[in-house]
């Protein structure tokens, strides 16, 4: 394992330890941090988004200092940064592959092995006089505490849920209250996570109605107007399946009924159909009944894939819900779709 680049722009020079030089991070978020936050969030560069794994120090820390343990998806990176930017402490990265931390857990990057190997690899023994390591709570599912103090000597401490919350969590000896426990999903973190799920959406979207506006070319005997006339339903099926899957859904979240995602996904798609339909003048039955048929079932996939994003969520639930919803959902689509064709030529 080879240790963090000194190159990195959020790392400001090094500090000189038992064992060797550790980077250290600024403590200020800078406007390249913020850009690349935005970008992020806009699914720019997603996967790329990650800073080297390995031991960082923050401030003047020290033998005694604590230190905290979190992914290298450099979002999560930079909410520690910025959570104990006035403390003195060490930043135990782990291989993620740019994953969060909760998916990370759940896809067993944020792991005991990856915990185990990467103390080793810092020699973090031979910087630090204490053996605790304070990891966020969402990385639980991930790590077995006692298989790392049985196979590193470090025990393992869970932090509070939010990083906002680590100062107060150090201040009360790293004893976390219930409400630091709590996790809740507020209107403004779903809000955030909008536009990750819209932008692949949107891209697939417009790959789609690029194809079936050859589609509607070739069968309209290549006349460009036919074409964009018979293209307003099945667009207008895609916009407004990725206005209600992707973002109504998990704005309106806690109101939507059912406790799957698919079929709140469903209910704000069926609600979206109808507003198509009375919206829309001059197509014939078969058309209306597509928006009614292909909207929810798009809205229902879109909604579906808001579920990594949440972590209401489990594994066996998510695969179980797949079982079920994905089937009717691709049939649902498919349905749509012939439909839209016989419609086409019987007209």
């Amino acid at each position: 394992m080879r240790p963090p680049r000194l190159d990195q722009p959020f790392v400001t020079g090094v500090i000189e330890t038992a064992v060797g030089p550790v980077p250290r991070v600024s403590q200020v978020f800078s406007t390249t941090d913020r850009l690349g936050a935005f970008k992020v969030r806009w699914g720019i560069r997603r996967m790329q988004y990650r800073v080297d794994a390995g031991l960082y120090g923050i401030g003047e820390p020290t033998a005694e200092s604590p230190v905290f343990v979190t992914a290298n998806y450099k979002l999560t990176f930079d909410l520690l940064r910025r959570a104990i930017a006035s403390a003195d402490a060490w930043i135990l990265v782990l291989d993620t592959l740019g994953i969060n931390v909760w998916c990370a857990a759940g896809k067993g990057t944020f792991g005991t092995d990856e915990l185990v190997e990467r103390i080793e690899a810092s020699r973090l023994a031979g910087i630090v006089d204490h053996r605790k390591l304070i990891l966020p709570q969402l990385g639980g599912p991930g790590v077995a505490g006692h298989e790392v103090a049985k196979r590193s000597g470090f025990q393992v401490i869970y932090g509070p849920v939010e990083a906002e919350d680590i100062p107060l969590f150090l201040e009360r000896g790293l004893k976390a209250n219930e409400a630091m426990r709590t996790k809740d999903f507020g209107f403004m973190e779903r809000l955030a996570l909008v536009p990750m799920e819209v932008v692949p959406a949107v891209r697939s979207g417009l790959l789609a109605a690029a194809c079936l506006f050859v589609l509607c070319f070739l069968l309209g005997g290549l006349s460009l107007s036919k074409a964009l006339e018979w293209l307003v339903v099945p667009a207008g099926a895609i916009g407004a399946s990725i206005l209600a899957g992707a973002v109504l859904t998990p704005v309106l979240l806690p109101w939507l009924p059912g406790r799957a995602f698919s079929v709140k996904g469903l209910v704000m798609g069926i609600l979206s159909a109808f507003s198509v339909v009375s919206l829309v003048h001059g197509i014939s039955m078969l058309e209306t009944a597509v928006l009614l048929v292909s909207i929810p079932a798009m809205s229902a996939y879109l909604a579906m894939n808001f579920t990594g994003s949440s972590t209401f969520t489990s594994l066996s639930g998510v695969r179980k819900e797949m079982r079920f919803a994905l089937p009717l959902e691709i049939g649902g689509a498919g349905t749509g779709l012939l439909m839209w064709i016989i419609a086409l030529l019987g007209g």
